[in-house]
C-alpha cells in the first residue's frame, strides 16, 4: 500500500505527462481519508472480519495502472463532492449558476 505507490509517485513528478500524476495524486488522496476513518472507525472495523481483506483488494485496485481506480474513484464522486460543497473551483476560478464550481 505504500512502496508501490511511492515508487510510482516519485515516477509520475519526472514524467512529462500529468495523467500519471492525477492518478497517484488521487490515490494518495483516497488513502489518506482511508486511513482516517479506519483511525476514527477502528473499534467498529474490528468486528468486521473481511474488512482487511476487502480493504487489500480495494487498496489493489486503486494502484493497479490497468484500472486507475483511484483516479476513477476522484473523476466519478471525490472531485463531484468537493465542487458540490464549494471546496473546488472550475481552473478559472469561475462558479456556476448555483455558486458552485462547474460539473
Amino acid at each position: 500500500m505504500l512502496l508501490y505507490p511511492l515508487y510510482a509517485s516519485v515516477v509520475a513528478i519526472e514524467s512529462p505527462s500529468k495523467v500519471d500524476d492525477e492518478q497517484w495524486l488521487a490515490y494518495w488522496i483516497l488513502y489518506s481519508f482511508l486511513t482516517l476513518t479506519e483511525l476514527i472507525l477502528q473499534s467498529l472495523l474490528e468486528w468486521i472480519p473481511i474488512w482487511y481483506t476487502a480493504k487489500l483488494v480495494f487498496v489493489t485496485w486503486l494502484v493497479l495502472p490497468q484500472t486507475r481506480g483511484a483516479a476513477f474513484i476522484y473523476e466519478r464522486f471525490v472531485r463531484e463532492q468537493f465542487r458540490r460543497h464549494g471546496i473546488l473551483r472550475t481552473k478559472h476560478g469561475n462558479k456556476t449558476k448555483d455558486g458552485h464550481g462547474a460539473h
